[in-house]
């Protein structure tokens, strides 16, 4: 007697669905979606200037002087706050700083709100396409400073840090001393002032007084450029859009 074999049966799995399935689903697209939207708001807002339209320092009664020390003073004499800011003019994330919070602190040193302490570093030389163009660049910021005008100041520094100017690091050129006279005479700067830039008179000066400024830098313990202390503390300026307006 024969027995006839029954072949197993294989049990193919089925793909199964529901509508919670197509809810959970959508709901996670929607939520990503909302994530990534929130994400770009947010990077957007972060990097948005504040006060646009606003501009450079206006106000005939503010002063700029050079201290010491070779940092750089702008403000009015009873400013109720004072900065001490630390920038290279190549550092591309001290451009983003002056491109967020520039014209918001122009406003506040018109109003006597705050003056600022520019201290010009010069270590990103050795990025540049001359080799010494930050020294320079501190130089003629000096020279402009130098003739008194806080006005052709504040429209100088806007300028020298504009996407416009700014050399970029390892680039194949920078600004000669010829353009920085002629961009310092198109921010208002005077005669004097532009002579001086042609003529490279400040940058001996300015190059001593980025290396007290780095010596200063350090002892703040601050990591790098841009640096922004208040009375000590270092600020987290690139990260906090708002730090100008909750300084006291």
């Amino acid at each position: 007697m024969s027995s006839k074999k029954v072949k197993p049966v294989k049990a193919a799995p089925q793909a199964t669905s529901s509508r919670s399935t197509y809810i959970l689903g959508g709901l996670a697209v929607v939520v990503i979606a909302v994530v990534v939207i929130v994400g770009v708001l947010w990077s957007s807002n972060r990097s948005k200037p504040r006060n646009e339209g606003y501009g450079g320092v206006s106000n005939s009664a503010v002063q700029v002087t050079t201290d010491a020390d070779g940092a750089i003073l702008v403000g009015l004499p009873d400013a109720t706050t004072t900065i001490d800011l630390y920038e290279d003019p190549m550092c591309p994330y001290c451009a983003e700083l002056e491109h967020t919070n520039g014209q918001e602190m122009a406003q506040k040193i018109d109003e006597g709100a705050l003056a600022v302490r520019y201290h010009t570093l010069d270590f990103l030389n050795r990025l540049s396409a001359s080799g010494d163009y930050s020294s320079r660049a501190a130089g003629a910021l000096m020279c402009v400073a130098d003739s008194g005008d806080a006005i052709a100041f504040s429209a100088f520094h806007t300028a020298l840090f504009s996407s416009d100017n700014q050399p970029a690091e390892n680039g194949s050129s920078d600004l000669s001393n010829a353009d920085l006279a002629d961009l310092a005479r198109d921010a208002g700067a005077s005669d004097e002032a532009a002579t001086c830039i042609a003529d490279g008179t400040k940058v001996a000066e300015a190059t001593a007084a980025a290396q007290a400024g780095r010596e200063a830098l350090a002892a703040t313990g601050a990591a790098g450029t841009p640096a922004v202390i208040h009375d000590g503390t270092v600020i987290d300026a690139l990260g906090n859009p708002n730090w100008v307006s909750e300084l006291n």
